[in-house]
């Protein structure tokens, strides 16, 4: 049995992937490894969301090549593969760049991966970063386990083209899976004991998909088919863009217990004439009337969000309006980012560049206010009794963590036998990361 190390970078998206890519690998006699110093094949699972994620990705890519030769010296062998939006987007640079990269692949060709993996223990050193015509959704192999907590890719891809994301220049245009393929792997996981589902996509809520009937259906009309299932206790989405929103989906937070009282919905900017340069095709009072359908439909509905800061062009009194919207909306937790130029998007071309100072002052107070309104609302806990699904052991003996309704993560002294289910639990501390507390009677 060979050993496979993999390292993801980035989105909940990457994670889904990676795990889908260690399965395909499993015929080939590839069994994951806890480190890669162990490994006979590396696989870097990357993002080009974030800030130099090509310079991180060769960073790591040096620290890797005398470990490879290493392992050539005793003998061995060790494949190094680069999978994911780097992939993609850098292509036969990276193979240039790193001579210890055996194989790129990008997205669109994970299926492709055991046999590009075949093609490089043979000397060659394949590229595959084509857009294919039609999706890789259900041409990669049938999970064989899942946790308490899943993750469920029901969209790839993205038409938005905000000026500066490189998502559709690396994952497609949109593509919706049939909502029977949902269901079906959904079904299959639960078997498998999970208990929450989080259905992932680039633009979730633009979800789209064949339905059973052979019509169409939106996400909210997939959300009330996925809480059909009886074992799935607890369903969430993610990233979700504030223009696809729709009555469907708002009606979905109102009528369907289990869809969580928590949406991460990104929002960028307060100020329209930022949101505009954006391509965002929401204004800052579309986001903020959006909030108030979804609050009217739920009233416990906590909220997420992305915001960038120092966009080109960027004004003192645009941020201003940034913060104007945080307080008026109030946020449990949020990202917070300085923009970064993404090669290739429109916004790295204007030369009105916000200078980086000016950013990171920005950046600092914007992230001062929020780190203030998580606390709040992480302290208002205290004392009320809240559902946690339990997830796993925790880190001392006769611990367990789970999560809140509200994606808190939440410790508590409880048997092992509350794996998998949802009990109450008395708040009693907040702590910098997390909640603890204690069983209620009942549960106990």
């Amino acid at each position: 049995m060979k050993k496979l190390f993999v390292k993801t970078y980035g989105c909940q998206m990457n994670v889904y992937d990676s795990a889908r890519m260690a399965e395909a690998l499993a015929p080939s006699d590839y069994a994951l490894a806890n480190s890669a110093s162990d490994a006979d094949m590396i696989l870097l699972n990357t993002c080009h969301i974030r800030e130099k994620a090509a310079e991180k990705l060769f960073s790591d890519l040096g620290r890797l090549a005398p470990l490879k030769a290493r392992k050539r010296r005793s003998g061995g062998t060790m494949i190094v593969a680069v999978a994911g939006c780097v992939a993609q987007a850098e292509g036969a640079e990276i193979l240039r760049r790193a001579k210890n990269v055996d194989v790129v692949v990008g997205p669109q060709s994970y299926h492709r991966l055991p046999a590009l993996v075949a093609a490089a223990e043979g000397g060659a050193r394949p590229v595959e970063t084509e857009f294919p015509a039609e999706s890789k959704f259900d041409r990669l192999p049938t999970r064989s386990r899942a946790g308490i907590s899943a993750f469920l890719s029901i969209q790839e891809g993205c038409d938005r083209f905000c000026s500066f994301c490189v998502v559709p220049y690396t994952r497609g245009a949109e593509f919706s899976r049939p909502a029977r393929a949902v269901i079906d792997e959904a079904c299959r996981l639960a078997a498998q004991g999970a208990r929450e589902l989080t259905l992932l996509g680039q633009n979730v809520n633009a979800y789209h998909g064949e339905a059973p009937d052979g019509g169409t259906w939106g996400l909210g009309r997939l959300i009330r088919a996925l809480a059909e299932i009886p074992e799935v206790l607890r369903l969430r989405y993610t990233t979700s863009h504030p223009a696809d929103m729709d009555d469907e989906l708002v009606a979905a937070h109102r009528d369907e217990p289990k869809l969580m009282p928590f949406l991460h919905l990104p929002v960028q900017s307060g100020s329209d004439r930022v949101l505009q340069a954006m391509n965002r095709r929401h204004r800052a009072d579309d986001y903020r009337r959006t909030i108030e359908r979804l609050r009217t439909a739920r009233s416990d509905l906590a909220l997420s969000s992305d915001f960038i800061v120092g966009f080109p062009g960027e004004s003192d009194d645009d941020f201003a309006a940034t913060l104007a919207l945080v307080r008026e909306v109030g946020f449990a937790q949020a990202f917070s980012f300085k923009y970064s130029a993404r090669p290739g998007t429109p916004a790295a071309t204007r030369d009105d560049q916000v200078p980086e100072p000016v950013k990171a002052a920005r950046l600092a107070a914007l992230q001062t206010l929020l780190t203030e309104q998580q606390d709040r609302f992480n302290a208002g806990f205290a004392g009320r009794t809240i559902a946690v699904l339990f997830e796993k052991r925790g880190r001392h003996l006769g611990q367990l963590a789970g999560r809140s309704p509200w994606l808190q993560a939440v410790h508590v002294a409880a048997p092992d036998a509350l794996l998998g289910s949802v009990a109450a639990v008395r708040v009693a501390a907040r702590e910098p990361n997390s909640l603890t507390g204690a069983l209620s009677e009942a549960s106990a």
